[in-house]
């Protein structure tokens, strides 16, 4: 069986490694040992960011729409059971873009979940 050279394939995975620590600081971006260090890092703090970002995005929703239901004279939960049980199915990146975008059309909707609400007791 030949042997089998690795030059140009190391060389590859390096530049690869070291094109993703662009940016870094001191040795983090130069030498492929720290490099590779920083990104594996780096990549692994990204991992995690893009499950926080939903969950900082719902956690934003839900402060907007509990916000637009206490102005409209329901708590938060209040308003999202009423509407569950008027029937209207809207998710909270939806309710939330309403409440900030056309305050009549959340009006609307409180109302909706409001007469929900009395007709269930």
């Amino acid at each position: 069986m030949p042997r089998v050279k690795r030059g140009p394939k190391r060389r590859a995975s390096r530049a690869k490694t070291l094109k993703l620590a662009k940016g870094f600081f001191l040795t983090k971006s130069k030498l492929y040992r720290s490099a590779q260090e920083a990104v594996e890092r780096a990549l692994k703090f990204a991992y995690t960011g893009r499950k926080q970002k939903k969950r900082s995005y719902r956690s934003l929703w839900i402060v907007r729409i509990g916000a637009a239901s206490r102005a409209a004279g329901l708590s938060y939960s209040q308003f999202m059971h009423g509407l569950k049980l008027a029937g209207i199915e809207l998710d909270r990146k939806v309710l939330a873009a309403t409440a900030t975008a056309d305050a009549a059309q959340f009006a609307q909707l409180a109302a909706a979940a409001n007469t929900a609400l009395a007709g269930a007791h």
